[in-house]
């Protein structure tokens, strides 16, 4: 595999999702939000991974009554700054195994 596959198709699926909206918007500029849903399909995780990151504030999030919303520009630094080399991460499994 590369070197974070998942990373690198997310942030593909993110910039094209924000280019979409940008269209459909008639305020450019104007800061985008994403649900709980869109967060996890772009970055192909469940629902409940994302909701741990924003409980835990690792990514940020803004809370909408009982909703949270994740500003686009917040899930791209957060994808763009967690992506480790295959090598780290491989070595951390090899050492969860012995």
């Amino acid at each position: 595999m590369g070197a974070h596959p998942a990373g690198v198709r997310g942030a593909d699926a993110l910039s094209a999702r924000m280019e979409e909206q940008q269209t459909m918007s008639d305020q450019p500029g104007r800061q985008r939000y994403l649900t709980v849903v869109e967060v996890a399909e772009i970055m192909r995780v469940s629902k409940m991974t994302v909701y741990r990151l924003l409980h835990s504030g690792e990514m940020p999030g803004v809370r909408v009554g009982r909703s949270f919303r994740v500003p686009a520009d917040a899930l791209e630094h957060y994808l763009a700054t967690s992506i480790a080399p295959v090598a780290v991460v491989a070595d951390e499994a090899d050492r969860r195994s012995s």
